[in-house]
């Protein structure tokens, strides 16, 4: 970037003593992944794209629905059906050309994160289901890569960094939670989707910066104001199984494939055995006499004429150019993954 450019574009934050020429250039310097781009991944790229972090790496499994455009400010009408991962990645490479944006539309799992991972500084969490955080946790303490977690639901919202040497998600809940909220379940407020994001992007800048950051859980509930802060730097557990013994047993994969019913949707999502390149050409025009099914950009997807899932709703399936899928009009695995071995195969 030519220098006076640099200087205009990142004026404002290079005034920052935190920050100033040297700390911007390590920015540009740096990498981050990260991981879900709905709403909280969406607001967390975008201000790290903004910052100047030089090489953004989106992944994300789904493609935009319309519900998503409430809080998901990356996206507009125009986006919907489409992956989300390209999505982002288009509207922040209009908002910054100088980073190299990555978009990544596959699933993250124990076989893909440790590649994906490899070579990062920072990851930042924007899932929606604790199996993928633990995941993330396995990955990010194998490798000593810090990484910041976040949640929101309703009106709260919570902040956790793990960083190298402090505690990690196991050592604060060695089991994954079971019967929690979701967003589908009680519902998001918008603006809280901001604050808890915004905190994972200052706390990831703080990483990339080499500034310290402390071991603690941040809850806000968006409609008081109302901030609280945990001290967690006691927590750590010399015994976690993952920090502690090292033994990453979220990085196991799903070497069988498997189909996973989606937060709060009538679908599946299935994975293959071995994620692979397929034509997705070759898979319209399999799958165009069983239904209406056109190819768009990164997928083939429509409903099937004759297949009937819950409730008599139509069959319908998103193929990705990984050989993933998502099919929609079911919540039974077993019916999905028949569905995809009858039509794509595996």
């Amino acid at each position: 970037m030519p220098q006076h450019d640099y200087l205009g574009r990142y004026h404002r934050q290079m005034l920052l003593p935190e920050i100033g020429d040297s700390g911007q250039r390590r920015l540009n310097d740096a990498s981050a992944v990260v991981i879900g781009v709905g709403a909280l991944g969406s607001v967390s790229a975008e201000l790290l794209v903004r910052a100047g972090v030089g090489r953004v790496v989106l992944v994300d499994r789904d493609v935009v629905e319309l519900t998503n455009l409430q809080r998901q400010t990356l996206f507009a009408e125009r986006d919907v059906g489409q992956p989300k991962a390209q999505a982002a990645a288009r509207r922040l490479r209009s908002i910054n050309g100088d980073v190299r944006v990555e978009p990544r539309a596959m699933d993250l799992d124990g076989l893909t994160a440790q590649d994906l991972v490899a070579g990062t500084d920072v990851l930042i969490d924007g899932t929606d289901n604790f199996e993928t955080r633990y995941v993330i946790n396995d990955a990010a303490i194998a490798a000593g890569i810090p990484a910041v977690f976040g949640g929101a639901v309703g009106v709260r919202g919570t902040v956790v960094p793990v960083v190298p040497g402090g505690p990690c998600l196991r050592c604060i809940a060695e089991e994954v939670p079971s019967g929690t909220d979701t967003c589908d379940t009680v519902g998001v407020f918008g603006p809280l989707i901001h604050l808890v994001a915004a905190r994972q992007a200052a706390i990831g800048l703080r990483i990339l910066l080499g500034l310290p950051v402390d071991a603690r859980l941040e809850s806000v509930d968006a409609m008081t104001g109302e901030w609280r802060r945990l001290d967690l730097s006691a927590a750590r557990d010399d015994s976690c199984v993952c920090c502690g013994q090292r033994r990453f047993e979220f990085l196991s994969g799903s070497a069988g494939g498997r189909a996973v019913p989606m937060c709060g949707r009538a679908s599946v999502h299935v994975t293959p055995a071995s994620q692979r390149g397929i034509d997705l050409s070759a898979v319209e025009g399999a799958l165009s006499p069983y239904g209406r099914f056109a190819a768009t950009e990164g997928l083939v997807r429509g409903e099937f004429a004759e297949e009937q899932g819950d409730g008599g709703a139509a069959i319908g399936m998103m193929v990705f150019g990984d050989g993933r899928a998502i099919v929609t009009g079911t919540t039974d695995p077993a019916r999905a993954r028949s569905i995809y071995a009858k039509y794509v195969g595996g």
